[in-house]
């Protein structure tokens, strides 16, 4: 078995989350990224969902910034996989009481995050 290197450490309790996945990501650049791209899913930004947004760096210029560019690399090159990477968070989702269902109902995720106004979504204009 390999040495595997360590990464700083993210804020509990992102971090006791994060472990679930460490055997998911082979390298310690994965796993440091994965941990950053939790953290920045996690900000009460309204543009949490952009690169820079989850980089934590200033739209447009900081797109440019180290950790913009280390986050791009994680989502569109890195060879983790995907398909793994959300089975491992769905099985984690039903084994934890407060999130399993029962037979009162189920617990349900908007993953997107768009607010909604009447049938538009909110601070979206055409293209």
């Amino acid at each position: 078995m390999t040495n595997r290197r360590d990464i700083p450490a993210a804020p509990e309790p992102l971090e006791v989350y994060a472990k679930h996945f460490d055997d998911l990501l082979g390298k310690s650049n994965q796993r440091d990224e994965f941990r950053c791209y939790l953290e920045g899913l996690l900000l009460p930004t309204e543009r949490n969902k952009t690169l820079t947004g989850l980089a934590n760096t200033e739209p447009y210029v900081g797109a440019q910034h180290a950790r913009a560019q280390g986050m791009q690399w994680f989502l569109s090159e890195s060879n983790w996989q995907e398909r793994q990477v959300q089975e491992r968070r769905l099985r984690l989702l039903l084994e934890e009481p407060s999130t399993a269902h029962d037979g009162q109902g189920v617990l349900v995720i908007d993953e997107h995050g768009d607010r909604k106004r009447g049938h538009k979504t909110a601070h979206v204009g055409k293209h």
